[in-house]
C-alpha cells in the first residue's frame, strides 16, 4: 500500500481551470459519436431504445403521475445518501459520485457533487487521509480533472519502485489498474507519467485477461475499449449498472433510478424525433436532391448525444439537429452532386446570405439554399427570444466558412493535385462541420452576449475537436457511405508528402496525432 504522505504538494489550483470544466462537456460528447462525414453512425435504428416510428397511444394519466412521483422519490433517496456519504465516508462518496456519473444521472446532483469534490480537493491540499490505494488515488484524480480541478500526475509516483517504474506487484490490483487506465485518459501534453500509466495498466490488464472469469474479463475488455472519458454515460450505462456494487443498498436504488431515467428519456426523445421528422418531411429536400443522404435518425442522434444529460433542452436538440442535417446535405452536394462551377456559385450565394442570390443558382440548389437561410435565420430568432440577442452574423459566417472549405477541397481533387497534409488538415478541420455545430451549440446554450465567454475563448477547444474528428474520420473512407464522390483523406496527403511510407505507418502517425489532440482538448476543458 502506497503512502500518501507526499500528496499535499500535488493538489494545486491552476488559475481559470476550474471555471471552464463543466461548460464544455458537450464537446467531449461530440467526440464520442461518429464523425459527420463518411462514417456510419451506430444507432441501430433506435433512439434511446425506441424505434423512430410513432408509438400508438400514451400511458394513462394516473400512470404518468405515479411514475413522476416515484421518479422524484428515487432522486431524493440518492441525494440523501450522497449527502450522508459526503460527510461520513470520503472514499465511498467518490465511488457514489462516479456511479452517479456513469449511470447518466449527474444532472440531478450537480450541486452535491460539486460540494463533495471541492471539499475533498481543499482537504487534500493539507491532508490526503483515505486515499492510499491505487484505486482511490486514481478515482480521486479522474474526478477532480473531470470537474476542472487541477491535480498533478505526480500523485502516481507513490506507486513506482526505486527504478522509477510502476511496481509490477500492482498486477494483483485489478480494480486499481482499471481505474488507473481511466485516470490516464485525462492527461495533458508532456505528462509522461500518465503515458506510462496508460501503457502499464493496459498491458497488465490484457495480460491478466486469460486468468479472469467471464464477467471480469468482459468488464476489463469494456474498460479498455470504451474508457469513460471517451464515451457517453447514458448510452453505455447498461453494462455498468449490471456490475454496480454499493454499500447500504444505494446500488439497487441507483439502478432503479437509472431505469426510470431511461424510460423518461425515451418519451422525450421520441417527441423530439417526431418534431424534426415533421420539419424534414415538409422541407422535401430528400426528394429534391436524391443522391444526398437521407439519415434523419443519425442526425438527431448527434444532437441527442451531445445534449443528452438534460431532458429540458428539447428546443436546443431540435434546432441543432436542423443545422447538422444541412452539414450533411451540403457535404453531399459538394461531394457527389454539383459540378465545380455550380459549387462555386453556391459558395458565393452562401457568403452573400441574401434571398436574391437564389436566382443565380441551378434549380436543384435553390430549394436547399432557401431552406438553409430560412432555418438558420429561424434559429437566430429563437436564440433572440430566449437570450435577448441575435447571433445571425456568427451563424451565417460559420456556413460561409464551411462552404469555402468544401469548395477548396473540391478544387484540389478536381485538379488531381493533392495539397500538403498540413494544408489539407487546416482546411479539413472546417469541413468536418464541427465549427458550424459548435457555433450553433454555443449560442443555443445561451453563451456569448457579455456572459464572460466569447467564441474566441473557445477557438483552441474547437480546433482540437475538429482535428480529432477529421483525423479519426479519415482513417475510414467514403466507401462506408457507399458513395462514389470526390473525397480525399489526410493519410493520402501525408503519404504523398512522405514517399515510401506504408499505409500502416501513416495510420500510426494519425493515431499519434489524435492522441496528442485529445491531450490538448483535456487541458482546454
Amino acid at each position: 500500500m502506497a503512502s500518501c504522505g507526499g500528496l499535499s504538494n500535488f493538489f494545486l489550483p491552476r488559475p481559470g481551470f476550474a471555471n471552464i470544466g463543466k461548460t464544455y462537456e458537450p464537446v467531449r460528447l461530440i467526440l464520442s459519436i461518429s464523425s459527420t462525414r463518411k462514417h456510419k453512425c451506430d444507432v441501430n435504428a433506435t433512439v434511446g431504445g425506441i424505434a423512430p416510428t410513432t408509438i400508438s397511444g400514451c400511458p394513462p394519466q394516473d400512470f404518468q403521475e405515479k411514475f413522476a412521483k416515484e421518479y422524484e422519490q428515487k432522486i431524493e433517496e440518492i441525494r440523501q445518501v450522497l449527502q450522508s456519504k459526503g460527510e461520513d465516508d470520503p472514499s465511498e462518496s467518490l465511488v457514489l459520485v462516479d456511479a452517479i456519473q456513469r449511470g447518466g444521472l449527474s444532472s440531478h446532483y450537480e450541486q452535491e457533487i460539486g460540494t463533495i469534490l471541492r471539499k475533498r480537493y481543499e482537504a487534500s491540499c493539507s491532508c490526503t487521509y483515505g486515499y492510499y490505494c491505487l484505486h482511490d488515488v486514481s478515482l480521486f484524480f479522474r474526478l477532480l480533472r473531470e470537474h476542472g480541478l487541477y491535480i498533478s500526475p505526480d500523485v502516481f509516483n507513490n506507486f513506482k519502485g526505486k527504478d522509477g517504474r510502476f511496481r509490477r506487484n500492482l498486477r494483483q490490483d485489478i480494480r486499481g489498474l482499471m481505474e488507473l487506465y481511466e485516470a490516464a485518459q485525462l492527461s495533458f501534453q508532456g505528462e509522461l507519467i500518465l503515458d506510462e500509466a496508460a501503457s502499464f495498466s493496459s498491458h497488465l490488464l490484457r495480460e491478466c485477461l486469460p486468468e479472469m472469469d467471464n464477467d471480469l474479463s468482459r468488464i476489463i475488455t469494456g474498460k479498455l475499449k470504451y474508457p469513460y472519458h471517451k464515451t457517453i454515460a447514458k448510452l453505455t450505462r447498461k453494462d455498468f449498472l449490471q456490475d454496480l456494487e454499493g454499500s447500504n443498498g444505494w446500488a439497487k436504488t441507483l439502478r432503479e433510478l437509472a431505469l426510470m431515467d431511461l424510460r423518461k428519456g425515451q418519451s422525450v426523445y421520441q417527441g423530439e424525433l417526431a418534431q424534426v421528422s415533421k420539419w424534414w418531411n415538409e422541407l422535401g429536400l430528400a426528394k429534391e436532391i436524391k443522391l444526398a443522404r437521407n439519415q434523419l435518425l443519425k442526425w438527431y442522434t448527434w444532437s441527442m448525444s451531445i445534449l443528452i444529460d438534460d431532458f429540458s433542452l428539447s428546443l436546443q436538440r431540435v434546432e441543432l439537429t436542423k443545422s447538422i442535417a444541412f452539414v450533411y446535405l451540403i457535404d453531399d452536394i459538394f461531394d457527389v452532386v454539383g459540378t465545380l462551377d455550380e459549387l462555386t456559385i453556391f459558395t458565393e450565394a452562401v457568403n452573400k446570405w441574401e434571398y436574391a442570390a437564389i436566382d443565380m443558382l441551378p434549380d436543384y440548389m435553390k430549394m436547399c439554399y432557401r431552406a438553409l437561410l430560412d432555418t438558420t435565420n429561424g434559429i437566430g430568432h429563437e436564440i433572440y427570444k430566449r437570450h435577448g440577442y441575435d447571433p445571425i452574423d456568427s451563424l451565417k459566417t460559420s456556413w460561409g466558412s464551411l462552404c469555402n472549405a468544401y469548395l477548396m477541397e473540391a478544387k484540389w481533387f478536381a485538379s488531381g493535385d493533392l495539397p500538403t497534409a498540413a494544408k489539407y488538415l487546416e482546411n479539413g478541420k472546417v469541413t468536418t462541420g464541427a465549427y458550424v455545430v459548435l457555433v450553433h451549440l454555443f449560442f443555443l446554450s445561451g453563451l456569448g452576449n457579455g456572459g464572460g465567454i466569447g467564441l474566441t475563448d473557445v477557438s483552441r477547444l474547437a480546433s482540437s475537436v475538429a482535428t480529432i474528428l477529421r483525423l479519426w474520420d479519415d482513417l475510414g473512407s467514403a466507401k462506408d457511405e457507399h458513395q462514389d464522390g470526390r473525397d480525399g483523406s489526410y493519410t493520402e496527403c501525408y503519404r504523398n508528402d512522405h514517399r515510401g511510407l506504408s499505409m500502416a505507418q501513416a495510420r500510426d502517425h494519425v493515431i499519434d496525432a489524435i492522441t496528442s489532440e485529445w491531450k490538448s482538448l483535456n487541458k482546454e476543458c
